[in-house]
């Protein structure tokens, strides 16, 4: 995906974002709990998009700084977090702007599969995490890729296309698919120590309208995997 791809629909993909069940309810309280306790921790979020995760983040206590690839997101961002957080325009990938082992946490939600190679981003954040210091991650989760599409090879690393609907705009956007063990391969590549995979239910207070009828009684969904990473 280009930089600044995001500055089309920015807005509303930032509305979307604040009440859907897959950030609202499913991935962003997922994030949070791999967090854990974030109180007087400086915390790194990596994408941040709009702010959603930062602006919980600060309000339970971290220290929070920001970047995105998109300047319309951070504008966004601004708008909603004031001076509260320290956000900056940036691609994931290239050299960030932060000193060695700046952070003790970092989250880099939903952005990692926009990227064919993640071997540079990976290695900046590991650079920018402190000794003992934990990143966590949330992707496509791989096996969606093969439901999908039956007919292609689910081991190879290659792209994809989907059409979304953001707030009533719709989106082509593109992904890289790749399978579990690349993923792996990858982290212990930059030096990470995979602590927990994760696949969790949706939240307890999801509003039952955005829960899909054909759940029936199940609390959980295939759509993403978590990680999380230790230095």
């Amino acid at each position: 995906m280009e930089p600044g791809h995001y500055d089309t629909f920015a807005s509303d993909y930032a509305t979307d974002n604040e009440r859907n069940l897959v950030n609202s309810y499913y991935e962003r309280p997922a994030m949070l709990t791999l967090l854990g306790d974030v109180r007087g921790a400086r915390v790194l979020d990596a994408g941040c998009g709009a702010g959603p995760l930062a602006a919980e983040l600060s309000a339970r206590g971290a220290t929070v700084a920001g970047f995105d690839s998109s300047s319309e997101m951070i504008a966004i961002a601004r708008r909603r977090l004031g001076d509260a957080v320290d956000l900056h325009v940036g691609d994931l990938g290239r050299p960030l702007p932060y000193s060695d082992g700046r952070f003790d946490l970092v989250a880099a939600s939903l952005v990692l599969h926009y990227l064919e190679d993640w071997g540079p981003a990976l290695t900046e954040l590991h650079r920018v995490l402190k000794p003992g210091g934990r990143l966590t991650i949330s992707v496509h989760h791989p096996f969606v890729y093969r439901l999908m599409f039956p007919e292609r090879n689910y081991f190879a690393t290659e792209a994809w296309t989907s059409t979304s609907n953001f707030n009533g705009t719709e989106v082509e956007l593109t992904y890289w698919h790749r399978p579990l063990h690349a993923m792996t391969d990858a982290f212990a590549e930059a030096g990470f120590r995979v602590a927990t995979v994760a696949e969790p239910p949706f939240a307890a207070d999801t509003p039952p309208d955005l829960i899909p009828p054909h759940l029936v009684d199940r609390t959980a969904f295939l759509s993403f995997i978590f990680f999380a990473l230790e230095r």
